[in-house]
């Protein structure tokens, strides 16, 4: 147990106060921005936004630029599906809750690959020396950039994305020694399978009607 302490809190101990409230406020939103996509209500959005763009500047302090244009992308995406999720159409939601069709896993599969080559060029940009973990940043990006924007369409496969990249990011922050961020994932990962889990008895309650 006292291993576990020192691992979550160590890092902390010669942190500003500034970047320890920073850090606090984009975990709590964090954890709400997925509470809230679980339940499918709008409010994923303004506390998921709040959190990533904390993120984005704690992570760009600490140089892990592949991370922090994953967040970029998150702030971006989290303003697209904001809006996506206030279309109606008359009183019906302009995106119900729904499963991919082949073309959108096509549009996902492109969405990937052209966030992979982002977050590349980025590294190139900043001149950052490539580690493995720089290569797994590239493909976790390119995960959860893709999971954002079916999540924008409400396409209950976004869930099983969050899972896959989250289960991935979870032992990355720890090996990084970003205790805090590894516990972050590791709530999200749970949240993310209750996510699924209700989306999944959603939709088939739609399919009985």
């Amino acid at each position: 147990m006292d291993t576990l302490i020192e691992f979550l809190t160590g890092p902390y101990r010669t942190a500003g106060i500034g970047q320890i409230v920073i850090e606090s406020i984009a975990f709590i939103c964090g954890i709400l921005s997925v509470w809230y996509a679980k339940k499918a209500h709008v409010l994923v959005y303004p506390t998921g936004l709040v959190g990533t763009a904390l993120t984005v500047y704690l992570l760009y302090q600490a140089q892990y630029f592949g991370d922090m244009m994953m967040n970029v992308y998150y702030s971006l995406m989290s303003l697209y599906g904001w809006y996506q999720w206030t279309r109606y159409n008359d009183d019906t939601p302009k995106y119900p809750m729904s499963q991919t069709n082949l073309k959108e896993r096509w549009v996902g599969f492109a969405f990937f690959l052209l966030t992979v080559g982002v977050t590349f060029g980025v590294y190139q940009a900043f001149d950052y020396s490539m580690q493995w973990y720089s290569y797994v940043d590239m493909v976790t990006s390119g995960i959860f950039f893709t999971a954002m924007w079916y999540m924008a369409h409400k396409k209950i496969e976004h869930w099983i994305l969050w899972i896959i990249a989250d289960v991935i990011t979870v032992p990355l922050y720890a090996y990084r020694g970003l205790g805090m961020l590894s516990l972050q994932y590791l709530i999200f990962t749970l949240l993310a399978i209750q996510g699924l889990q209700a989306w999944r008895k959603t939709l088939k309650s739609y399919s009985s009607l």
